[in-house]
């Protein structure tokens, strides 16, 4: 059913929270009124929230389908379909799977992922059975010697809607504290001789494939169609460097001062939705909330877990002194702009009626229904 009317709900809209009554038909969002209706069949929302739905630029979450236990790898195309109806659930009608390019070394399933979920989302979008819309994002590895080679034969695909530069080294970046990059990887069962050899070379490889993997990843990306986003700036040196390069979007700064640096430079900023539900960075960086207050946010991602970015807005706009719909417009209608994708984000006539409606629990958003393009997909 893509014509019908929802009615009787906290609608919220860019600038307000309004009790009132949505007009679907084709798809789109015919109209939108405060008050009830008269019409025969509108669906009474009991009061129930109704937000926009949900744009998320950056998930692993298909990684985690894929290999649900560490020996225990998932058939591809399986997990893609269970990761887009886990989307779905969470609210997500647009989402941008972020694929690592590059092996580093501890990440080498990362590389059979991206290269069977490229063919998987192309085979699967043109079936129309998804219940997400999905788009790339190709999340380049800049000191990885395979990058450009995994690179170039994606690059023109036209699912590809976001490129981002990052730079997974131990000493930099996420993982500038060394020893608890050291922690990390002992958790994963890597023994303390092997992580040291592993900084040594990686150091070393830094210094060797940074430079060159960077200018020819630019060279590229700055030719296509997309957005182009670094990725866990750390100082207030390499925001100016992206800048310099043309890149206009920090994903997942990790400090204060590199998002601040960003937005007095005109860029917008990405931040982890996980860290607002955890209280907290997972790998001891900045609080989002921190980053928030200080003006440092203009869009959430879902990172690793797609049901945390509904619950993200609310915790913000309870956390903060940003106002619901500023919250909500941080997993809706900014990483719609980001994304590009003008149609959809806010709850206005002529877009297309991308809707979610929720309860709160307290203070958890419990998902009810789920609309993409005026179809109910969860």
């Amino acid at each position: 059913m893509s014509d019908f009317v929802l009615t009787n709900a906290k609608l919220v809209l860019r600038d307000e929270v309004l009790t009132g009554t949505v007009h679907v038909r084709d798809g789109r969002i015919a109209d939108v009124a405060s008050g009830g209706t008269g019409v025969a069949g509108a669906i009474d929302c009991d009061g129930d929230y109704i937000i926009p739905g949900i744009v998320d630029v950056h998930t692993d979450n298909l990684e985690r389908q894929v290999l649900p236990r560490v020996s225990a790898r998932w058939p591809s195309r399986s997990a893609m379909v269970a990761h887009d109806a886990q989307c779905a659930a969470a609210g997500v009608t647009t989402v941008l799977d972020a694929l690592c390019i590059g092996d580093l070394g501890f990440d080498g399933e990362r590389i059979r992922t991206f290269k069977d979920a490229v063919i998987d989302l192309n085979v699967l979008v043109k079936t129309g059975l998804l219940k997400a819309e999905h788009y790339l994002h190709l999340r380049c590895e800049l000191p990885a010697e395979d990058t450009l080679e995994l690179f170039f034969p994606v690059a023109d695909d036209p699912l590809v809607r976001m490129i981002s530069l990052m730079d997974h080294s131990p000493g930099v970046g996420q993982y500038a504290n060394l020893d608890a990059y050291r922690a990390m990887r002992t958790r994963d069962g890597v023994a303390a001789s092997v992580i040291e050899a592993r900084i040594e070379k990686l150091s070393a490889q830094r210094v060797r494939m940074r430079g060159p993997n960077r200018a020819a990843l630019l060279a590229k990306a700055l030719t296509l169609d997309v957005t182009l986003a670094s990725h866990d700036d750390r100082t207030i040196e390499e925001i100016n460097e992206n800048f310099a390069d043309g890149i206009r979007i920090s994903e997942f700064p990790v400090t204060v001062e590199a998002a601040i640096a960003a937005r007095a430079l005109g860029m917008t900023t990405i931040a982890g939705a996980p860290n607002i539900v955890r209280g907290g960075s997972h790998s001891g960086n900045v609080k989002v909330t921190d980053l928030i207050r200080a003006g440092g946010v203009d869009a959430l991602a879902s990172d690793y877990v797609p049901a945390a970015l509904a619950e993200a807005a609310f915790l913000a706009a309870e956390q903060t002194e940003m106002s619901l719909p500023d919250a909500v417009a941080m997993v809706t209608d900014a990483p719609a702009q980001m994304a590009r994708l003008a149609d959809r984000g806010r709850i206005e006539a002529g877009l297309r009626a991308d809707l979610v409606r929720l309860r709160l629990h307290g203070s958890l958003p419990i998902l009810r229904e789920v609309w993409r393009a005026g179809l109910r997909v969860a």
